[in-house]
């Protein structure tokens, strides 16, 4: 991976990256090239030593039933629990700094985040050893940033405003005590989430309606089809469970397997299941990319039933990859000498024909003898050709390595101003990117809500944010009750063990 952070990449794993220690900034405006002077402390000594429960760590007063407390709320006092309304205009921006401090005071959804990444009703290392990493509206890039409490990770985020962060592993130590371990190998990366990234430029070969950072509802069937194959092989084929798919904000989607059995999997483990997803390999621009031995594989061979009809409708009929005279690479993907020569002269004659005329145009003179190879070779060829246009393209690098970072849910993409929302994957074909909402969309929506009686209403309650909030909370409820069912199995299991 690149060490350079693009708006759609995610920043490079290795500890070798240039990072930038955090102080709260100061009001004056900074630019990129001017030299920043951080320190590592975020928050003070005393804050990093509090200890309090699970309610006390935000500042809105919702009763959760699902996540229910004993404890009293604690408020801030340094701001308002219900901020001054934010009016958007004609002239706003999603990237104004008044616009993201709104957002991280009024919309993004810090308790469930917590809940997330902590795996217990109380505050633990799994979020107090976790690392953050800030990209800050002049592009400096802090990593190795931890908070004990989700509350002193929103008041991070309403002071530096960073356009998104990300998360990385839960590590040995406190991050931010890295420097002062006495061996380098003390400071270690223990668990993260598995995590998986599609990105649609991967797709720029065989999609015809956009090309980079453009999408459209034809490409995003690419994306669609990705899920689709990534999720049931991660449930079926390793025993996953609580995966929580994400959208990346543009151009892409994410994965991140949440189980506890895929959060303590080393590297080596990591390859094999980046391994065992890969399968377009090789093949320079015009090439062979699926070369894959008979009988197929159960997991090749479902993706395949899986992908068929996607072939069909999203790349014979919407991409129409081979129109005009472009069908030179599916003729070099055929291996049959005699069935390529009829088909360019076909083709030749008569190159208007449509994708979809063409690839029936395949069996059609297969069946008058122009095949000099068996018939199971030819419906092979065509598996892989359809496999090849539309089976997932994953960016391996990034589920390789534990201690990789990837943008957190829920973020504002700097490019479009859209949330990185949840996908919900028994709705997948109906998931519209474009349809996502922006972060000023969702501050109007503030503004116009109108309340009937006197019922305390979160912010992003009164938005389209809802349904996204909501999905995540109850995935989050779920991947809870598996860690709390966890937990009794294993006192049970050393329940010869002095009780107190």
């Amino acid at each position: 991976m690149p060490h350079s952070i693009s708006p759609e990449s995610t920043p490079a794993e290795d500890s070798s990256m240039p990072h930038v220690n955090a102080q709260p900034l100061k009001s004056e405006p900074s630019t990129p090239s001017k030299d920043i002077a951080m320190s590592d402390a975020l928050s003070s000594p005393e804050d990093s030593k509090t200890k309090v429960n699970l309610e006390g760590l935000f500042d809105d007063e919702d009763s959760d039933l699902e996540f229910p407390s004993s404890a009293s709320q604690i408020k801030s006092e340094e701001e308002p629990s219900q901020p001054e309304p934010f009016r958007i205009t004609s002239r706003s921006t999603f990237s104004d700094p008044e616009i993201m401090r709104a957002f991280y005071q009024r919309l993004f959804p810090f308790r469930y985040l917590f809940q997330w990444l902590n795996h217990n009703p109380t505050p633990s290392n799994d979020f107090a050893h976790r690392e953050f990493a800030f990209t800050l509206p002049n592009d400096a890039y802090l990593r190795y940033q931890s908070f004990p409490t989700a509350d002193l990770l929103r008041k991070q985020c309403i002071q530096l405003l960073p356009s998104r962060f990300e998360i990385g592993p839960v590590y040995s130590t406190n991050p931010r005590d890295r420097k002062t371990v006495r061996k380098a190998s003390a400071f270690r990366p223990l668990t993260k989430e598995l995590v998986f990234d599609i990105d649609m430029t991967d797709y720029d070969d065989v999609r015809t309606c956009c090309t980079g950072a453009s999408i459209c509802h034809k490409c995003w069937a690419f994306i669609t089809m990705a899920i689709k194959v990534v999720d049931v092989a991660l449930r079926d084929d390793f025993g996953f469970k609580h995966i929580l798919w994400v959208y990346s904000g543009r151009r892409g989607a994410h994965a991140w397997v949440c189980d506890k059995r895929a959060r303590e999997l080393d590297d080596s483990k990591r390859r094999a299941i980046a391994g065992y997803l890969e399968l377009l390999k090789g093949g320079d621009q015009g090439g062979k990319k699926v070369n894959v031995r008979r009988p197929l594989h159960p997991h090749l061979d479902r993706s395949l039933n899986i992908l068929k009809e996607h072939f069909q409708t999203s790349i014979l009929i919407e991409q129409d990859p081979w129109a005009e005279e472009k069908y030179a690479h599916l003729l070099q993907l055929l291996p049959d000498p005699t069935l390529r020569a009829a088909l360019q002269k076909k083709w030749d004659s008569s190159p208007s024909r449509p994708s979809t005329s063409k690839w029936s145009d395949i069996d059609n003179l297969a069946k008058t003898g122009a095949l000099s190879k068996t018939s199971k070779e030819l419906l092979e060829a065509k598996q892989d050709i359809v496999l090849e246009y539309t089976y997932p393209r994953l960016d391996a690098e990034v589920s390789k390595k534990l201690n990789h970072l990837l943008k957190s849910p829920f973020v504002v993409h700097p490019g479009t101003g859209r949330v990185c929302v949840p996908i919900d994957t028994r709705k997948v074909e109906e998931f519209d990117p474009l349809s996502v909402p922006t972060v000023t969309q969702l501050l109007s929506e503030i503004d116009e809500w109108e309340g009937e009686g006197e019922q305390k209403v979160q912010d992003w309650e009164k938005t389209s944010l809802v349904p996204y909030v909501e999905f995540f909370r109850t995935f989050v409820g779920g991947l809870l009750k598996e860690e709390r069912r966890g937990l009794k199995r294993e006192r049970e299991e050393g329940g010869d063990e002095m009780e107190f």
